[in-house]
């Protein structure tokens, strides 16, 4: 921890030659990654990274520094090259620190730095060893990834905030590749939280394993899947990567004032179905992308983005919440303290309705039932994007059917919110590392089962509605 009059005095340098903000970011961080491999451990990484960012706003423009000397003279050095960059008109700033207390306080369970490493490889290990036993002879790889990460920051800004915030994270991911004859499939699972290392006890490794290799074996008895445009289903195990791509970049404020989401301009305006509500909670407890304070010191809270198909607000960092005059709501992220904070996401989903999820999959009838989600690629400006299915089923006569392999999802986010016919009382949460400007962020995202009227899908057979396809 710093002293707080060494932090005002660097605020008062970084202030020096005029701006409109100051802050300083300081962290330090302790990590640790295990990697298995060919049923071997591949490496046993542990670091220490420590440093602190300094910035000034001037207007529109942002000038920023970091050093890796705590120092007030390393700090010191940072803010004066920063301050020579927002040169401008000076401001009389009183700069007198009070501590934040956060909105809401998050329990981390057992620390992981309390774990012996001998005891996190024996869950990497454990994890290792169920996924092979699913089926000695048809899976041919397993990669599992265990990593924890303990982070303490202290803030403080010009408009005399301090904080001093604890953060930490656990999780665990498997990886399985099983081939038979020419067919090669990927089973994926993985788990992680705003908690210590007791997240594994809650959550088996052997049972994570042994889901990501399950499903790589019966891919590899799946039939191909049906092409054109018809009825879809996502499973709210299906977890939430359409929401977050096809639509949460887009409720960005940096996006949206640059002109480079397809939701600006429309604040006020309906943007999808009226069943379907988009939330960003941060402050929600046990998940990935939760904080209580975002990275500019503003303590997190629920944000209701899209209200019933209505447009109402976006994700703002103070940078973009000054400039459409407002105060900002918490998501200003970073990577760590080399990187200036912009908007992001933190826990973005679209609420629960109340419909059973088994009363979509009858009404639609027929059309493809998602139930693992796998990576895609996204258009902001446009909200186009493209989808892989990792885990898909035919819907035959409003029943769950054949299990389907080569499935895309393509459409447009907004039109495809529009389109949402029913909603399930479900939520399926999908934890991942979001990149955005060469950063990255842990978050979660989330999402019912939701009926979808008509999406295009791509595969290589036509589905000729009665459970038989046939190949294009």
């Amino acid at each position: 921890m710093v002293d707080r009059q060494i932090l005002k005095e660097v605020l008062e340098i970084a202030l020096k030659n005029g701006g409109d903000f100051a802050d300083i970011y300081i962290e330090h961080r302790k990590a640790t990654g295990i990697g298995c491999e060919g049923g071997k451990i591949e490496r046993v990484n542990s670091g220490l990274d420590m440093g602190a960012g300094i910035r000034v706003i001037a207007g529109d423009s942002t000038a920023y520094a970091y050093t890796n000397d705590l120092t007030r003279e390393g700090m010191a050095g940072a803010a004066a090259v920063v301050s020579h960059a927002a040169q401008g008109s000076q401001k009389d700033f009183n700069i007198d620190l009070r501590r934040i207390r956060p909105v809401v306080e998050f329990n981390f369970g057992i620390r992981p730095d309390a774990v012996k490493t001998e005891e996190k490889v024996s869950a990497v290990e454990s994890a290792d060893r169920a996924a092979r036993a699913v089926n000695t002879e048809s899976i041919k790889q397993v990669i599992v990834g265990y990593g924890d990460v303990v982070q303490n920051v202290t803030l403080a800004n010009s408009a005399g905030d301090y904080v001093e915030d604890e953060r930490i994270r656990t999780r665990l991911m498997v990886q399985v590749v099983a081939s038979r004859e020419d067919t090669i499939q990927t089973g994926y699972e993985a788990v992680g939280s705003l908690a210590g290392f007791d997240l594994l006890k809650r959550n088996s490794p052997e049972d994570l394993a042994g889901t990501a290799a399950s499903r790589a074996v019966e891919m590899l008895g799946a039939q191909p899947a049906p092409s054109g445009k018809m009825p879809v289903v996502m499973a709210g195990e299906a977890g939430g990567t359409m929401v977050h791509e096809a639509c949460g970049h887009g409720l960005e404020a940096d996006l949206v004032q640059k002109g480079l989401s397809v939701y600006a301009g429309r604040k006020g305006q309906s943007v999808a179905a009226e069943s379907v509500t988009v939330v960003d909670d941060a402050a929600m407890e046990d998940r990935y992308g939760s904080y209580s304070f975002d990275d500019e010191g503003v303590p997190s809270r629920k944000v209701v983005l899209i209200e019933n198909g209505v447009l109402r607000d976006f994700l703002y960092d103070r940078l973009t919440a000054s400039k459409d005059g407002i105060q900002s709501n918490g998501h200003g992220r970073r990577e760590s303290y080399q990187h200036k904070p912009i908007p992001r996401m933190g826990n973005t989903y679209i609420a629960s309705g109340g419909e059973e999820p088994e009363r979509l999959i009858r009404e639609a009838g027929r059309g493809v039932l998602v139930t693992k989600m796998g990576g895609g690629q996204v258009n902001t400006t446009t909200g186009d994007f493209v989808f892989d299915v990792a885990e898909g089923y035919l819907i035959v006569d409003g029943k769950k059917g054949p299990l389907i392999r080569g499935a895309t999802l393509t459409g447009n986010g907004p039109e495809v919110l529009k389109k949402i016919k029913m909603v399930g009382k479900d939520l399926g949460f999908t934890i991942g590392t979001c990149g955005k400007d060469g950063q990255g962020v842990p978050v979660s995202d989330a999402q019912p089962t939701l009926w979808i009227d008509d999406i295009i899908v791509g595969g290589t057979t036509q589905f000729e509605g009665n459970g038989k396809i046939r190949r294009l």
